[in-house]
């Protein structure tokens, strides 16, 4: 795969990410909810840019966390210019760290930016390029939307250690930058041989 369909992917996941998060932002309220099934939703929410909305603790943390995460896009630019230089680098592996790089990139966008181009969601539409925004540069929180909760109810008191608790299985809720991530990571995992082989 050349470097060229590489940044045509990436280019294409960041459009529907930011879209699809600008989308969200600007026609719900936080913690507003669209039920398509009972099992798949839209619910809108925000969260630091961690998983499972993690924070790191103390003023810097936030800044700290978005700076590190440009450093670790940097890193994965240049495994991926790098795996296409090499000309052997299997499409397997070429396709994983362009849907790494774009997943981690969008996160990022929302983390720099939003938080001085949106006002907040708490009880009103946000408003893009508002002149009251809710944070500065590099302190913005980043969009979630995708809530799939599969199954709810409680487990059975036999399972040791979680039963007769409240349990939902699939929990989080995750954007489309999540969702490359994970594909990203699914491909290096499922297909490692395939991935990290070297065409002859």
């Amino acid at each position: 795969m050349s470097l060229a369909k590489a940044y045509l992917l990436i280019f294409l996941i960041l459009l529907v990410d930011q879209v699809s998060k600008i989308f969200v932002k600007t026609n719900f309220i936080l913690g507003e909810e669209v039920e398509i099934f009972n099992w798949c939703k839209i619910l809108f929410v925000e969260n630091e840019g961690m998983a499972w909305g993690t924070k790191i603790p103390g003023e810097y943390g936030k800044l700290f966390l978005t700076v590190f995460r440009i450093f670790a896009v940097g890193g994965i630019g240049y495994w991926l210019w790098d795996a296409v230089e090499q000309k052997q680098s299997s499409n397997f592996l070429i396709v994983a760290i362009a849907l790494i790089f774009a997943g981690a990139f969008g996160n990022i966008i929302d983390s720099v930016f939003y938080g001085v181009i949106f006002d907040d969601s708490n009880s009103h539409l946000a408003t893009l390029f508002s002149d009251q925004p809710y944070g500065t540069l590099f302190h913005g929180k980043v969009v979630d939307m995708f809530y799939f909760p599969i199954w709810h109810g409680f487990l059975p008191d036999a399972l040791p250690v979680i039963g007769g608790r409240e349990f939902t299985f699939f929990n989080a809720i995750f954007n489309v930058a999540d969702v490359a991530i994970s594909t990203g990571v699914g491909i290096l995992i499922v297909f490692n041989k395939k991935a990290f082989q070297k065409e002859n």
